[in-house]
């Protein structure tokens, strides 16, 4: 089991490491990639993903032997996800938003959290595209490049502005909620954003950029590090449906406060029921 000592150790080795990769993705940008899908057209996959996976296992695996791994590109490979234990657990996006990546649209991360007894301690993401490294360790805080971060502080869902990520419509079971929701923002926010990366925009919601996230159709690679980073800048994630969020199965609304996430929560009923009815 980590304890407080073992915890500034892992923090060390994660910061270390993910500033390696951050380097990997800026050596990579501007290449041609070998891309393929991972069985969905959307689902992208690069060589650099795998270089950076394998990195990071390979060099937390030798410093903690103990510890376990929930990792993307393993996942994958494997066909499987791992089970969540209460042994740490290192959770692993190698590039968040590779699509972005592809494109060399410069919004796309890593992101990698540590997670003891189902609770994450430790949550790094970082843009190197950007030169933004968002930190945080439960109960220290929220940090941009070192610097404290806080949620938002508007209380109505009318004056937020909202991000969501409208092309998981591609799969069909999630077209009306998609195309519902979206329509339910546009009418009742200051607009919608879209960045292509879950865990870039969690941190957006932590920094005060925008009020609100809302996805579905991901894992818990996506989400376990800006969790953490939310909830240490003041915000809340919980469950589409209002409940604590599943972390291996996520249906995300991250809010910058409690009243923020509920009136999405409540919002979003409203248009699904009218849409299946018209349906």
């Amino acid at each position: 089991m980590c304890e407080v000592k073992d915890l500034d150790e892992c923090y060390r080795a994660a910061e270390e490491l993910v500033l390696y990769a951050g380097k990997i993705i800026k050596d990579g940008i501007d290449t041609r990639k070998n891309v393929k899908s991972k069985g969905i057209d959307w689902d992208l996959v690069t060589e650099y993903d795998r270089k950076i996976e394998d990195k990071l296992i390979k060099q937390l695996s030798g410093r903690f032997p103990s510890h376990k791994f929930i990792a993307e590109e393993t996942a994958a490979k494997e066909g499987r996800l791992p089970q969540l234990t209460d042994d740490p657990t290192w959770v692993i996006d190698p590039i968040d938003g590779t699509t972005n990546f592809v494109h060399r649209f410069p919004h796309t991360c890593i992101s990698l959290a540590l997670l003891v007894n189902k609770k994450a301690e430790i949550g790094i993401i970082y843009n190197p595209l950007m030169g933004q490294f968002f930190s945080a360790r439960r109960h220290c805080g929220a940090f941009l490049n070192g610097k404290p971060i806080k949620t938002s502080d508007v209380r109505d869902v009318s004056q937020s502005l909202v991000a969501m990520e409208p092309w998981i419509a591609k799969d069909p079971q999630y077209l009306a909620s998609v195309y519902s929701r979206m329509h339910a923002l546009i009418q009742g926010t200051h607009g919608i954003r879209s960045l292509g990366t879950a865990a870039l925009t969690l941190c957006y919601v932590a920094m005060g950029a925008v009020e609100a996230y809302h996805i579905e159709s991901i894992d818990a690679w996506d989400v376990a590090a800006g969790k953490l980073i939310i909830e240490e800048a003041g915000g809340v994630v919980i469950d589409t449906a209002g409940g604590e969020l599943d972390l291996m199965i996520p249906r995300v609304v991250a809010a910058c406060n409690q009243q923020i996430a509920q009136q999405l929560v409540d919002l979003f009923k409203k248009p699904i029921q009218r849409y299946l009815i018209k349906t």
